[in-house]
């Protein structure tokens, strides 16, 4: 970013990594061009339609790409790729004249996409892993503390932070599993001409030879392609794959939101990493706003859409093809890719380095589970021999009690209230309903769960 006059994408500088911009850059773009090019140059030399001559004039400028040139030609006629072609084969006296023999754009450009798109998942996965290892390690580290779990935002029964961590980890893992599945179905169109029929290659080759010309093609781009086309590949295929990735985002906007929730003082349990040179307001100078988790759902909210746009593109391809995809493709391709690059490197750097404030945890714990572990005393008096029905009453009785305590500013006196009452005695000792008030308790099988799961996440990483 050196120009500070005009309008960049925050994603040119701002957000995403420097290696997922440079798969998106129009540098790359057109050097994928111009190796698509000289791909295709390179099978039909071996066909004896380009001479070796020409063939070497065309690899020793193939990475010539010279973008002021290309933009100055487009500008007079009004077509991008065709620009690109016109000064390539400026820069080969020999061989210029035989580029793009018997193609359309699309064959080009299309190709060149899905390569792009291919490495972009690859960089995905990649952050994807590294952020399911981050959640692995802190599902290790919470597993055993409880805590207080929340339904309708009101407390309800404990679970452990561990667990909680683990419903995005699922979730994640998941997406992981889905991604790297669809990975090796992302096709590039192949070289079929204007309307997918390979017509003009046909009258290159002979129809007899466009099967082992596209299959040479298809491996020396490293690119499996698809069998039926018409000019462009099928853009359901973006709309997939883009699906793909909103679900990732999904789940990391659940998790970001769910942190602001806890990070707020009113729980405290959680805090985000904070530099020691770190300003939060510039009004307040106490505040430690969830900046990470915002921006996660800011993010999040955008790439949310990006499905949409790439289902119209798909329904709205009318026959063979039309242009109405072109320009917003320019940035629904690159800016899905580098928001959810962003998107992944700022989660990883919430999960690795988020703070558990234990202290808040016990309190809330200690504040809210005794009216969850009413549920375990009910259950055990009824075993006991207790009429279910009176017990209920009274426990709801001395829980509303223990509320408008606790609304008071008191502590919670559910458990003392509850240790004391007469009716119990003919069914549980005090000492036994302490123990049924105990929370540590009264986790059922989360644990061993979670562990479950986690070796199912590190077998998959590994």
């Amino acid at each position: 970013m050196t120009d500070y006059t005009q309008y960049t994408s925050p994603f040119s500088w701002r957000y995403a990594s420097p290696e997922m911009r440079q798969i998106w850059s129009e540098d790359h773009k057109r050097k994928l061009w111009r190796r698509i090019w000289l791909n295709l140059a390179e099978i039909q030399s071996a066909a004896g339609l380009i001479s070796p001559a020409q063939l070497l004039d065309l690899a020793a400028h193939v990475d010539e790409v010279d973008i002021p040139l290309s933009l100055e030609i487009e500008s007079r006629i009004h077509h991008d790729l065709m620009a690109e072609l016109k000064a390539y084969a400026s820069q080969c006296s020999i061989g210029g004249g035989s580029l793009h023999l018997g193609a359309t754009s699309m064959d080009i450009e299309d190709n060149a996409d899905a390569i792009r798109l291919r490495q972009s998942t690859r960089l995905i996965l990649e952050r994807l892993s590294t952020l399911l290892q981050s959640f692995s390690n802190r599902i290790t580290e919470f597993l055993d503390l409880p805590c207080i779990a929340f339904t309708h935002l009101q407390p309800a029964e404990p679970t452990t932070y561990g667990a909680r961590l683990a419903l995005y980890a699922q979730d994640l893992h998941a997406d992981y599993l889905a991604l790297s599945a669809f990975f090796p179905h992302i096709r590039g169109k192949g070289f079929k001409g204007a309307v997918g029929t390979s017509a003009a290659y046909a009258e290159l080759l002979g129809s007899i030879n466009l099967t082992a010309f596209e299959a040479d093609l298809s491996e020396k781009l490293d690119l499996p392609f698809f069998s039926i086309t018409s000019q462009t590949y099928p853009r359901r295929q973006e709309y997939i794959l883009l699906t793909h990735l909103a679900s990732i985002a999904l789940t990391l906007h659940k998790f970001a939101f769910d942190f602001r929730l806890l990070a707020a003082p009113q729980l405290g349990e959680v805090s985000e990493p904070f530099g020691p040179r770190q300003v939060g307001s510039s009004a307040m100078p106490f505040k430690r706003n969830p900046i990470l988790a915002e921006k996660i759902n800011s993010l999040a909210r955008l790439l949310a859409q990006a499905p949409l746009i790439a289902w119209q593109n798909a329904a709205n391809s009318l026959l063979e093809r039309t242009l109405d995809d072109s320009a917003n493709r320019r940035t629904l391709l690159p800016e899905s890719f580098l928001n959810l690059d962003e998107l992944l490197i700022t989660a990883n750097k919430l999960v690795s380095g988020f703070q558990v404030n234990r202290v808040s945890v016990e309190r809330n714990l200690a504040t809210y589970a005794p009216f969850a572990a009413t549920e375990r005393l009910l259950m055990a008096l009824v075993r006991a021999g207790a009429d279910r029905q009176q017990m209920h009453e009274i426990i709801r009785g001395h829980s509303q009690t223990a509320w408008a305590s606790l609304q008071s500013g008191s502590t919670n006196p559910l458990i003392q209230i509850l240790a004391q009452e007469e009716s119990f005695r003919p069914f549980l000792s005090p000492a036994e309903v302490h123990s049924c008030l105990n929370i540590q308790n009264y986790l059922g099988d989360v644990q061993q769960r979670t562990r479950a799961l986690l070796e199912q996440i590190n077998a998959t990483l590994v």
